[in-house]
């Protein structure tokens, strides 16, 4: 078992633009551990000229990496998928300390973020067109995929390695070549990842990572160059909006993976003891810092005592410590800014009314810990039900008929995933099609699959992420006419 001090030895700490390279001018930015505060690594602080190196280092081999056979991108998409794998304990403990979850936690990530690059291996050969006469007999259609381009990702801290596998996968798989921008809290992983892939047989340019403490800085003259022809974004939406606007300028190809404000509503005909293992599933995975993560539980009166109950007991079991320590089963929040925000919007909410069946209060002392938190007779107009809350806090309210019910869970301008328990098949099926959110998860808490279409609607963004649909997003379309 690798040591915390030799695993943060091995990895690379400067920029990856074809290999480890230094920053212009040499600056360095801190990455802390959430558990303790403390300085665990310093890394590269990218300038924007860097970031014009690293798409100089796409752009000259762009060409050479469409051109790649569909075959042995996919092998090299496989090595990568095997190597994460052999080194899954490093990957999850790394993850731990620079982003805080518990390790069963991060052990979690690895087994999702790396079946990205076994799912887009496959899918990297099955890219295809059509050929057809045309219907009024005058020639015909031949429809043809290819590459979009360079591209630039940039991730956000809260899933340091599937979210950036998400989009590496297909944009590798389809031909593109990519610059991942990882956020400033954890740059890590990412900087692992690149290694790995270069150590896989990646050639030299098709994939670089730039971090940075000044993101939108750096980003700017990418998004401003002409060779760029691709932005894929997670993260907040007031950030997403900001960058579809910055990117309109060169009609970039964009995907927006954005905020939510996920709705999770139970019926009075739900086994509820199976809507609170995944409603524990729904919050408190990752510590409730997801963009997936329940946000607001809707429960039919004539249940919602005994699920508010149920599930304060439940959630009273999880142990609040460090990440690495085998009891811990809630890790810290990813930094004060965001333990500042959740404390924030509970005391706003117990200010107006609402009761706290369950923690309710930072314990202090070193790190950014809040505890499992349970609030019940939320008025309206609290903050917590509107903005996403993005840690391990579950407001419950109440409703009495199911129009009233799916009213309350669309009463948002996200609309990213939701979550439903009934036991009745009409019920699951009429409520999932009238909610307003791109996922439905029915009698089920975790919804994420790479062999699925991950998006939502509103302002939680556009474009799939995994599934068929993943690799569109990083393909033209081009008709060529026949005679």
């Amino acid at each position: 078992m690798v040591t915390e001090t030799a695993l943060l030895a091995s990895i690379p700490t400067q920029l990856w633009i074809g290999g480890p390279v230094d920053a212009t001018g040499g600056a360095t930015f801190p990455v802390h551990n959430p558990a303790t505060g403390e300085v665990i690594a310093r890394v590269a602080d990218a300038t924007p000229d860097d970031a014009v190196r690293a798409l100089d280092a796409a752009a000259a081999v762009q060409a050479e990496w469409a051109a790649t056979p569909a075959r042995q991108r996919g092998e090299i998409l496989r090595a990568v998928f095997e190597a994460i794998t052999a080194r899954a304990e490093e990957f999850a403990l790394l993850m731990t300390l620079e982003m805080g979850k518990a390790l069963p936690e991060s052990r979690n990530e690895v087994k999702y973020g790396a079946e990205f690059f076994r799912w887009f291996s496959e899918e990297a050969v099955r890219i295809h067109g059509r050929y057809q006469p045309a219907p009024a007999g005058t020639g015909r259609i031949l429809v043809h995929k290819q590459p979009v381009g360079p591209c630039l990702a940039i991730t956000p801290w809260n899933f340091p390695l599937a979210m950036g596998t998400r989009k590496i996968g297909p944009a590798l798989a389809a031909g593109c070549t990519m610059i991942v921008k990882p956020a400033g809290e954890t740059p890590l992983t990412m900087l692992l990842l690149a290694k790995l892939c270069s150590e896989a047989g990646l050639p030299d340019g098709v994939l670089s990572v730039i971090t940075t403490s000044r993101s939108s800085a750096v980003t700017a003259p990418l998004l401003n160059d002409p060779r760029l022809r691709k932005l894929t974004f997670t993260g907040s939406t007031p950030v997403g909006k900001k960058l579809v606007e910055q990117s309109a300028h060169g009609l970039l190809r964009t995907s927006m993976e954005l905020g939510g404000n996920a709705p999770f509503v139970v019926f009075d005909d739900a086994d509820i003891d199976a809507a609170v293992q995944g409603a524990l599933l729904a919050k408190l995975r990752n510590g409730g810092e997801a963009c997936t993560a329940a946000n607001r539980f809707h429960v039919q009166n004539a249940v919602r005592q005994e699920f508010t109950d149920k599930l304060s007991a439940a959630m009273a079991d999880y142990k609040l410590g460090n990440g690495v320590d085998p009891e811990t089963t809630l890790g810290p929040l990813i930094n004060e800014n965001q333990l500042d925000t959740v404390s924030e919007l509970v005391d706003d909410a117990v200010a107006a009314g609402a009761q706290v069946k369950l923690g309710g209060k930072a314990p202090g002392g070193p790190g950014w810990f809040y505890p499992a938190t349970v609030l019940t007779d939320i008025p309206p107009a609290a903050r917590i039900l509107r903005e996403e809350v993005f840690g391990p806090v579950a407001p419950i309210v109440g409703f009495e008929t199911e129009e009233e019910g799916l009213a309350a869970a669309n009463n948002t301008e996200f609309g990213l995933v939701a979550y439903v328990y009934t036991r009745s098949l009409d019920r699951a099926l009429r409520v999932a099609e009238g909610l307003e959110t791109g996922m439905v998860g029915v009698n089920r808490g975790v919804i994420s699959d790479p062999a699925a279409p991950f998006g939502g609607v509103k302002e939680s963004g556009f474009g799939r992420e995994g599934g068929f649909e993943g690799i569109e997003e990083y393909l033209d379309t081009k008709y060529i006419a026949l005679p």
